[in-house]
């Protein structure tokens, strides 16, 4: 018998995902018990400002990453969005389950879409991915950062905000869906980095639990994550920085589209490619490197350094 202690974040969603992570264990292996490490991460307790404003890496997993390695915990799981593109020495990104649905969600007081929304309206999210993209459509929407699980978010609808945007995976995980007024095509909000995609951290030295996990991917999800999350890695961003990327397989065929933007939406340099699926990761700095030049570069050295 095998017991698996999973790290997690507090959250309802986050819970929900570990709860389903120690599932599929159990259906892989009857044997397995599991129980859940329940962590406060620094992003959960910085409520009152925006990420991008308390800066760094990792501020939803460092201290997951701790507790995998200082033994509280045997793996961890993570919405992948979250995740630093450099992880501690010693884990890794063992395991990429099927990805949920990447868009964005939004629920608005007129029951539609954007377009639904009057001018001048407010939109609540803390996102300047989102913020960039939408600025860019909408230049007289106005926005309000909002923290929080869903509940909390979906609260402030109609009494701080005309609408809320949301991932559209955590909805769907939580059956909020029935919630949510449309789910933005990709081409109008390319989503964050491996959005709607989970990961399942492990040690690198535990064989028995890694060959375990390794069973849990999804081999479509892992190429599309790769692609997306190296992209991620040669810009050096974070999931605090107006940086979108979006993989999608045909057959063998992958086509890759990137987005790094001026949070005022005034410049969103937007670059795609296809290629094979063997050399998403290639492809992914290929891209980042078109990004860079087409005039990303000074975009991101501006918000790096106002991080610091």
């Amino acid at each position: 018998m095998t017991h698996i202690r999973i790290a997690t974040r507090r959250s309802p969603l986050a819970l929900w995902q570990a709860e389903y992570i120690s599932a599929e264990l159990k259906r892989l292996d009857p044997t397995v018990t599991t129980e859940l490490v329940k962590i406060i991460t620094k992003g959960d307790k910085i409520l009152d400002v925006p990420l991008a404003q308390v800066g760094g890496k990792g501020l939803f997993t460092k201290e997951i990453d701790e507790a995998l390695l200082d033994g509280r915990a045997d793996i961890a799981v993570h919405s992948m969005k979250d995740v630093p593109t450099v992880l501690p020495e010693g884990t890794s990104i063992r395991a990429h389950p099927k990805r949920e649905d990447p868009r964005d969600a939004i629920a608005t007081i007129t029951g539609g879409g954007l377009d639904s929304l009057p001018e001048g309206a407010t939109i609540g999210t803390s996102s300047l991915r989102r913020i960039a993209q939408i600025q860019a459509r909408f230049p007289h929407f106005k926005f309000v950062s909002i923290r929080g699980n869903i509940q909390t978010r979906l609260s402030k609808l109609g009494v701080e905000v005309d609408a809320v945007i949301l991932a559209a995976a955590g909805v769907l995980r939580m059956g909020m869906a029935d919630q949510m007024h449309d789910f933005i095509d990709t081409d109008v909000l390319l989503p964050a980095v491996a959005q709607g995609t989970l990961g399942v951290q492990t040690r690198d030295a535990d064989d028995a639990i890694n060959a375990l996990v390794d069973q849990l991917n999804d081999v479509d999800t892992v190429d599309r994550t790769r692609a997306e999350r190296a992209f991620l890695a040669r810009l050096e961003g974070g999931c605090q920085v107006p940086i979108a990327a979006f993989a999608v397989l045909d057959g063998d065929s992958l086509h890759l589209k990137g987005l790094v933007g001026a949070v005022d939406g005034s410049v969103l340099i937007v670059r795609e490619s296809t290629g094979n699926r063997a050399d998403a990761e290639a492809m992914g700095v290929a891209l980042a490197d078109e990004v860079l030049d087409a005039g990303g570069r000074p975009i991101l050295e501006a918000l790096y350094a106002a991080e610091t």
